[in-house]
């Protein structure tokens, strides 16, 4: 079969709804300044889907500095890979100041989240070794243990039971192959906003001989007395052996890092194929950076308006009988019971009828007969907000149940 046909025969679970979703449910553009209120299709909405978790996005401190960094270098400096000559002093800087702030020895920066955990798992893994990780892990994860040619093994979420059988099996299987075990896991995963069980996998070290690897894109900068993540809030940070996160969370930015032992990221520099043959980060995104850390040390007050924020939001949703799972962190799911075909329906209602924007998560991501709704709350929402949105997934709700998004049509895409 022709490779162009045998795409057009089958083009993906998502991608069979583009031409009905396409710009609106898929692909939306929302306009304006980056805030809880922004214009999509020319009209103003209530915003609960950026990741912009601390307001950094448009802070006047961090403006400035990308601009004066843009203005003063350009897009292009430094031009090459790293080892080869894009280095500088202040992406050196910026390593050494993260490396401080989630307390590990060195850290290497990467030029982006999914691509650089991706690589970090293929550089450290070899075909001997054994890798056991958390079924809900993301799809980054997920993409970097396809390229592992050794055994990998899965156990259910936050299954420490489960992830100790596993354990088992993979420290057979090194004990012939000379190998070794690495555990992945996250700190808050995306979608639920459930913890990470670290401190309880981190006491398995005890009984089993393995490295742990955590992805804590959502936890870093939210999470912990100062926000050097997960590990902090849960004491375990000195536990966690190879500690990853992004910039485009909580510092609402470009880029990744990864921070472990000295000799590890030593390791990473000189193998890790994503950025040896990469462009570096440009020093606008770096020193952008640098300004975006000193906030996050320095205005505490941000990472607890956004708890604020956070508590209010789900404890308002928990008293009029919304079921957001077990989250433990800001990422709130409102779970509903919801045909498939009611789906369109329902977020077409929300952001047309009520000006409410949230991403709607359906099959085949969750199972079939769900759908949810995730809320990302920001320290620059307001209580206001929250009553405006807790008042329409009610009247939603009341709409699900006697079926009207079977029977009503509320826009037209």
């Amino acid at each position: 079969m022709d490779l162009f046909e045998k795409l057009l025969q089958n083009r993906g679970p998502l991608g069979k709804h583009s031409k009905m979703a396409h710009g609106y449910l898929t692909f939306p553009k929302l306009e304006g300044e980056i805030g809880p209120y922004m214009e999509f299709k020319g009209k103003k909405i209530l915003n609960w889907s950026l990741n912009n978790y601390l307001g950094l996005a448009n802070h006047p401190e961090v403006r400035k500095v990308d601009a004066d960094a843009s203005a003063k270098f350009g897009l292009g400096y430094p031009m090459g890979a790293r080892m080869m000559s894009g280095n500088s002093d202040y992406h050196e800087q910026l390593e050494a100041e993260l490396s401080e702030f989630v307390g590990k020895e060195a850290t290497y920066l990467l030029n982006f989240g999914y691509q650089g955990i991706m690589s970090a798992i293929d550089c450290l893994l070899d075909r001997h070794d054994v890798v056991v990780y958390d079924a809900e892990s993301h799809a980054c994860i997920l993409d970097g243990l396809r390229m592992h040619i050794g055994k990998r093994f899965v156990f259910a979420h936050n299954d420490i039971a489960g992830l100790e059988k596993q354990l088992q099996r993979a420290n057979k299987i090194v004990e012939e192959t000379g190998g070794s075990i690495m555990v992945i896991t996250e700190g808050v995963f995306g979608m639920s906003g459930n913890q990470g069980k670290l401190k309880e996998i981190v006491e398995l070290k005890d009984r089993y001989s393995f490295r742990l690897l955590v992805d804590d894109a959502h936890g870093f900068g939210t999470m912990g007395k100062t926000g050097a993540g997960t590990g902090e809030a849960q004491g375990c940070q000195d536990g966690i052996d190879i500690y990853f996160s992004t910039f485009a969370k909580s510092m609402a930015s470009i880029g990744a890092f990864i921070s472990s032992d000295e000799q590890v990221i030593d390791y990473l520099r000189y193998n890790m194929r994503s950025q040896i043959f990469a462009k570096s980060l440009p020093m606008p995104l770096v020193i952008g950076a640098l300004k975006r850390l000193e906030l996050l040390r320095t205005k505490p007050e941000l990472k607890d308006r956004l708890w604020e924020i956070c508590t209010k939001l789900q404890s308002s949703l928990r008293e009029k009988g919304f079921n957001i799972g077990t989250t433990s962190s800001p990422v709130t799911p409102v779970i509903l019971k919801c045909d498939e075909n009611q789906v369109a329906k329902l977020a077409i209602d929300l952001r047309e009828n009520y000006r409410l924007f949230c991403s709607p998560v359906c099959y085949p991501v969750i199972p079939k007969g769900l759908i949810i709704l995730r809320l990302i709350p920001t320290a620059l929402h307001t209580e206001s907000d929250i009553e405006i949105t807790v008042k329409a997934l009610e009247e939603i709700y009341v709409k699900l149940r006697n079926n009207e998004y079977i029977s009503s049509e509320y826009a037209v895409l």
